[in-house]
């Protein structure tokens, strides 16, 4: 895109909009004035997760501003990668928002992040795996706001329903297959999660597999690791023993754990949240997740803080950074709405308060982080698609086809 005009680009952007991250230096090798007046206007753009996290990013912000003495407007995205994209290619984009980890390469690659990594003095704070999940050319471009794992998650009563203990909490494979089997009874299934590469990865990673090379360089999709993980997710399928959220009336495993059409599912720690809100009254227990033929794994998630380049309050906008992700504030957030802290200072303490979270944040060890390569949103989409049929497909052809889209991904993006 660099060799077209100014006009054409943004033209492009615009049409593709959450498909790339086009920035509105086009055509102009000029850096952004920057704002330097004692009291500058920021304008933050979240995606939240409910209430909760609305209201304790306003407090934050109103914390900073009475800090700094700066202004800090929190906005609330109704579509958060439309309206990114949007804003970059209408010159307009906010000061500081949260950018979403299937979405940062393509904003990196498109210039519209600022990359402040150099300026956090700190960072080795942030988990290697963590950092790297949102660097770009070698370079730290943006902190992640919080991290997330998968556990297992048990409805207790069913549980002892079916005469069973803590003893039997599953640690491997086939005792997964066991004790989901014996669980499966009056309308009640044993497994329950969703039809997503989010949930099903883990046991491609278990099997010793995974989509791409540690350094995402080099597609590894079509390997008989993967192969393997697929395998078992479908025998447990077939058997009738797991099923996905879709496939007994609800929306994601959590909601079919809390209505009892689960007696365990795999989810991440915003679990918790959303047990307190909708279901309060249902015991459960978080294990960790059970141990494949490689080992141990589970997968990572976060967003990031992104600055825009485009900002005219770039420095202003990483103090506010630097505000919204000290440990103290990553706690009150962690207190707030459930997530846990991306800095590994901060998430022992985390751990300390919360023992029921244990396997959530021990979880940590050995987390797979996703993959951020320009342009791989679509290639994970098409994969999930794929994953919907995974009952009655072939999973070797499901990652042969996965294999193939990555590698026009990564060529493209090289």
């Amino acid at each position: 895109m660099g060799t077209r005009m100014a006009v054409a680009a943004l033209a492009t952007c615009a049409t593709l909009l959450a498909a790339t991250g086009c920035s509105s230096n086009f055509g102009n090798d000029k850096e952004p004035e920057q704002d330097k007046a004692a009291k500058q206007k920021l304008t933050v753009l979240i995606a939240t997760s409910g209430d909760a996290e609305t209201r304790a990013v306003k407090a934050a912000a109103a914390a900073y501003a009475k800090q700094s003495g700066n202004t800090v407007s929190v906005e609330i995205a109704k579509d958060m990668n439309q309206q990114l994209a949007q804003s970059f290619a209408g010159h307009k984009p906010p000061d500081v928002f949260y950018v979403n980890s299937d979405q940062f390469a393509n904003y990196a690659k498109g210039g519209s992040l600022y990359p402040y990594g150099d300026r956090i003095s700190d960072a080795a704070d942030f988990s290697e795996q963590l950092r790297n999940s949102f660097s770009y050319d070698g370079k730290l471009v943006c902190l992640p706001k919080d991290t997330s794992t998968l556990g297992l998650a048990i409805n207790t009563d069913l549980w002892k329903k079916a005469g069973l203990t803590e003893k039997d909490y599953p640690k491997s494979w086939e005792e997964l297959r066991t004790v989901a089997a014996e669980l499966t009874r009056n309308g009640v299934t044993g497994l329950v999660t969703s039809d997503e590469y989010q949930r099903l990865g883990v046991f491609m990673q278990q099997a010793g597999g995974w989509l791409t090379d540690p350094d995402q360089k080099k597609m590894t999709a079509d390997t008989a690791e993967n192969a393997k993980g697929l395998a078992f997710v479908q025998s447990l399928l077939k058997s009738g023993s797991m099923k996905f959220a879709k496939q007994v009336d609800t929306s994601w495993g959590g909601e079919a754990l809390g209505k009892g059409k689960a007696a365990m599912t795999i989810e991440g720690n915003w679990l918790e949240g959303g047990m307190k809100l909708d279901y309060p009254e249902v015991k459960y227990a978080v294990a960790p997740l059970p141990a494949g033929p490689a080992g141990q794994g589970t997968l990572a998630f976060s967003n990031c803080w992104g600055v825009a380049a485009d900002s005219a309050h770039r420095d202003a906008g990483v103090d506010l950074v630097k505000h919204l992700t000290s440990a103290k504030q990553q706690l009150a957030f962690a207190d707030a709405f459930g997530v846990m802290p991306s800095r590994t200072s901060a998430l022992k303490t985390y751990a300390e308060k919360r023992p029921a979270a244990k396997a959530w944040v021990d979880g940590s060890a050995h987390a797979q982080g996703p993959v951020t390569i320009a342009g791989f949103d679509k290639v994970l989409s098409q994969f999930n698609t794929d994953l919907q049929s995974l009952r009655t497909a072939d999973p070797k052809r499901i990652l042969a086809d996965l294999q193939r889209n990555g590698e026009q991904a990564i060529a493209k993006g090289n």
